[in-house]
């Protein structure tokens, strides 16, 4: 660089006033003159050739020379520039440097001109500067296309009119009547508000509406920001849609006993995540479970992922899974020719009491068939075993004042693409309860198997209901059930589980999707190991963080279902339906909807009784609110 070229210099003119070894004299303007009769004052900095950027290499005549060439002298050769150089729609826009620049505007620039030159450039919109050159020392400007000249005049004047363009948003928004998708943009925080992200929406203050969650939802409904069929439900309760992502990876090469023969892991049709597999040797019960805890250590990244989850969350989208979704590949049971578990193998009474039961690693082979299937082969000499077992088992628990509640059950489905809703009652088979009683069996046998070893153990409980002297028939019977029963306790200490007739009880048959269940894994294996026990408060307190994540979950499911059932109501708004009356509360009546599994009250009825069935209709259904009115036709 030659005596009096103009440089950059923190982005501003300077002027290179000596050079002394490898480092340059600069002037620069620290502060310009007033109109009060102030003279401008100018600074001098010696700086390394790095630190400066060569805008022109001629012979300026002055700083204030540079300073004082105006930047709006160039606007029109700038522009001329850009429409030459973006004249080609198709061609992709290229940088170009200053001084390629300069010549292209210009036809070449006085030294005095290039400060203001760059200065409009810069400050324009129709080239961008490339702000990582400019480290390089490079100067390089590319050409914006239109769209993006648009889009920043666009935020420019946002910006500059913010409040009244707010002002005629909230307008609209009093009309629910928005401008989208352009309005949509203020809508976000309305949207935050009706997921449950933040406490408050500003947006709906000032547009005068009251501030809850369920406001909001109908709000973004009404406006066209959220479809009717939109389910926010898991995600207010802090759940994702997607399943855990860390991976467990393949279940580790350890020593396994080798269990002969076929087990059968029984589930529905729709089921792709089997946990349990059972079998009868002529001897034992074996009830076989996946074995995550082979690979999921206590206070591993997993293990923390898994108990805030606390469960497997089924909503009738699909599942979000509480451990990633490919590991059901090695550990579900069934899905490959040879399977691990960890079983249970069961010496049972004549009546059914659990004598004895053995925990083991083990290697088996799975063969998996639906509930219908098992039904149609229950007299097989395979299954039938299996079922008087379970027969047996249900008579002991029974003569222990068990409570038995059948209450429909269905099953809801949602179209992807279409977001068609399908409900279908789920068929009950004697192979579904067989299932259970077994489970239960593996349940009361790892409780007894954990106190008899004295092994910290997550051990549940429930006290017995107290139940009116008298108990209706059929569904409003199972109702008034349902109202009497108490909670279920997870302790240290075994006690009765009175819902299931039992004086010991824990469930360990679902570790792919319940986290207490994985706890009890957990202390099982590190006991057949000899390694370290989790202590009792250690064990509580992470089971007690996993059943608070599962309680979440539950609810979420629960207005999930609800909401697609409303959804379906509103799809199908001609159709009617047998209601069963469950309670009658005065001139209201309860009713249950079996092939839906809704209840509704009806109001101002006095003709009706228990049991009694009537035709219903649905007469309106309010999304936001999660509720429907009947009608009886």
């Amino acid at each position: 660089m030659e005596k009096k070229s103009v440089v950059l210099y923190k982005n501003q003119a300077a002027l290179v006033e000596d050079r002394e070894g490898d480092k340059y004299l600069v002037k620069y303007l620290v502060s310009p003159a007033t109109a009060t009769g102030k003279k401008a004052v100018y600074g001098e900095q010696k700086v390394r050739e790095k630190d400066v950027i060569l805008l022109n290499s001629s012979v300026c005549s002055s700083l204030d020379a540079v300073l004082s060439s105006n930047p709006e002298n160039f606007k029109d050769s700038i522009t001329e520039a850009w429409e030459l150089l973006t004249s080609d729609e198709s061609t992709a826009k290229e940088a170009i440097s200053f001084s390629d620049l300069c010549d292209l505007a210009c036809g070449g620039l006085k030294a005095d001109d290039s400060f203001a030159f760059y200065k409009a450039l810069a400050d324009g919109l129709l080239f961008s500067l490339n702000q990582n050159e400019i480290k390089n020392g490079n100067l390089l400007f590319t050409p914006r296309s239109q769209e993006e000249i648009d889009s920043i005049n666009q935020k420019n004047y946002e910006k500059e009119h913010e409040a009244e363009i707010r002002q005629a948003f909230i307008a609209r928004l009093k009309q629910k009547k928005l401008n989208l998708p352009e309005d949509a943009k203020f809508m976000g925080e309305v949207e935050a508000f009706a997921l449950c992200k933040t406490d408050k929406s500003k947006v709906m203050q000032e547009a005068g509406f009251s501030q809850t969650i369920e406001k909001a939802h109908k709000l973004l409904i009404d406006t066209g920001i959220w479809d009717y069929t939109k389910n926010p439900h898991p995600s207010r309760f802090g759940f994702s849609f997607s399943s855990a992502s860390d991976q467990l990876g393949p279940m580790p090469d350890e020593e396994r006993v080798e269990v002969p023969g076929i087990a059968y892991a029984i589930d529905s049709e729709h089921s792709n995540d089997p946990d349990d597999a059972v079998a009868f040797d002529g001897s034992y019960l074996w009830v076989h479970i996946a074995d995550p805890a082979s690979s999921v250590l206590p206070d591993s990244k997993i293990d923390l992922a898994a108990r805030g989850r606390g469960t497997t969350l089924y909503i009738p989208e699909g599942a979000s899974r509480m451990l990633c979704e490919s590991c059901l590949e090695d550990y579900a049971l069934g899905l490959k020719e040879d399977s691990r578990a960890l079983s249970f193998r069961l010496k049972l009474s004549d009546d059914c009491q659990v004598e004895e039961c053995a925990v083991l690693k083990t290697k088996i082979t799975v063969h998996r068939m639906t509930y219908k299937e098992a039904e149609e082969k229950k007299e097989s000499s395979e299954l039938k075993p299996l079922f008087e077992i379970a027969r047996k088992n249900k008579a002991r628990r029974e003569a222990n004042h068990a409570v038995t509640i059948q209450m429909p059950e269905v099953s809801i489905s949602v179209d992807k693409e279409t977001k068609k809703v399908t409900i279908e009652a789920d068929e009950k088979y004697e192979s579904n309860g067989m299932i259970a009683e077994l489970m239960i069996l593996a349940g009361e046998g790892a409780a007894k198997f954990a106190f008899k070893n004295q092994i910290p153990f997550p051990f549940v409980s429930q006290e017995a209901p107290e139940f009116p002297d008298k108990i209706p028939e059929g569904l409003a019977g199972d109702f008034a059930k349902i109202k009497c029963m108490r909670k279920r306790s997870v302790g240290i200490t075994p006690a009765p589980h009175a819902g299931l007739g039992l004086s010991f009880y824990s469930q360990v048959t679902s570790p792919l999707r319940r986290y207490g269940d994985l706890i009890a894994h957990q202390q099982l294996r590190a006991f057949i190991d000899g390694r370290r026990l989790m202590p009792k408060d250690e064990m509580l307190e992470k089971v007690a963080a996993g059943d608070a994540a599962s309680i979440a979950a539950k609810k979420a499911s629960r207005k999930s279902d609800t909401h697609w059932k409303l959804v379906y109501l509103l799809q199908n708004p001609e159709m009617t339906f047998e209601g069963v009356c469950i309670d009658i509360r005065g001139s209201e009546a309860l009713f249950l909807i079996p092939s839906i599994d809704m209840q509704t009250t009806i109001k101002g009825i006095t003709d009706v009784k228990l049991n009694d069935v009537r035709t219903l209709k649905m007469k309106k259904a309010d999304i936001p609110e999660l509720t429907a009115d009947f009608d009886i036709v």
